[in-house]
């Protein structure tokens, strides 16, 4: 149009070189981040965290450098899963990470409270708020990597993740159960709404091998995460077993001694991006 100062800010004019605002935020000036992978889930207790921290330790073997925000402000459980229990510190820059035994970079809620199970009661803006934060605020200093842990849904904080933060791609965890197949579905539409690209899909105990036999049994049923990938071309899946080992050793804050190969081929698919 005539006139035009090409400041889409600054104009109510709706033509059709107009460009959409970002809503992408600025990482803390001294973050050097490569790449930010979120793993979310559509609804809670399909062992979220217990990926993310998998993913983390398997790409850390890798010679990564990796970085955990743990996003799940109303139910935190990664600082508890590396054995994390200081509080978080910081100076006039930013606010700086804890540190795992083996140097992956950690942010919390639980990191800034008093007591550690404190319950979180705020209102969603205020929790959608904190986790742009933990982004804008912390110094994510050389990572390769920054895993995101997510709450259960499609709420507020999914929003502000995928609205403020430039995530490169998505893994989705699931059950067997029937149920949360549809559930899935709803987390990769959402993925397909944002235009973020899925991964692969990762469902949780998927079976139980008896440790006499080596005979694998189906505890929660059928899985069906061969159908929804195929229904919507995801091409990377795993199944993790249920295991009473990688259970103590995130009650332990040990998860960075699991033995196992179960997420070799999603570190592979990693490299690639």
């Amino acid at each position: 149009m005539d006139g035009c100062t090409h400041d889409c800010s600054s104009c109510g004019a709706d033509c059709a070189s107009r460009q959409p605002e970002s809503l992408i935020e600025e990482p803390n000036n001294l973050s050097h981040i490569k790449k930010v992978i979120a793993v979310v889930s559509g609804k809670g207790g399909v062992g979220k965290s217990l990926v993310t921290s998998m993913l983390t330790v398997t790409m850390q073997r890798r010679d990564k450098h990796c970085g955990i925000l743990d996003a799940d402000i109303t139910g935190p459980s990664i600082p508890k899963i590396f054995g994390i229990n200081e509080k978080a510190t910081g100076s006039e820059l930013g606010i700086y990470p804890a540190k795992t035994k083996f140097g992956t970079d950690i942010v919390s809620v639980n990191m800034f409270l008093e007591n550690p199970a404190d319950p979180v009661v705020w209102r969603g803006p205020v929790i959608a708020g904190t986790v742009k934060q933990f982004w804008t605020d912390v110094i994510w200093e050389n990572e390769d990597y920054l895993f995101i842990d997510m709450p259960p849904g499609t709420g507020d904080v999914p929003l502000t993740v995928f609205q403020s933060i430039p995530v490169n791609g998505i893994v989705i965890v699931t059950s067997p159960q029937e149920l949360v197949s549809m559930i899935v579905e709803k987390a990769v539409k959402m993925a397909n709404l944002m235009s973020i690209p899925v991964l692969g899909i990762v469902e949780n105990m998927s079976y139980f091998k008896c440790p006499d036999c080596g005979k694998e049994h189906k505890i929660y049923g059928e899985s069906h995460i061969e159908d929804i990938a195929a229904r919507y071309d995801i091409k990377n899946i795993a199944k993790l077993p249920i295991n009473p080992e990688l259970a103590a050793q995130c009650d332990k804050g040990l998860i960075e001694l699991f033995e196992g190969d179960y997420l070799e081929k999603f570190a592979d698919e990693l490299e690639k991006i």
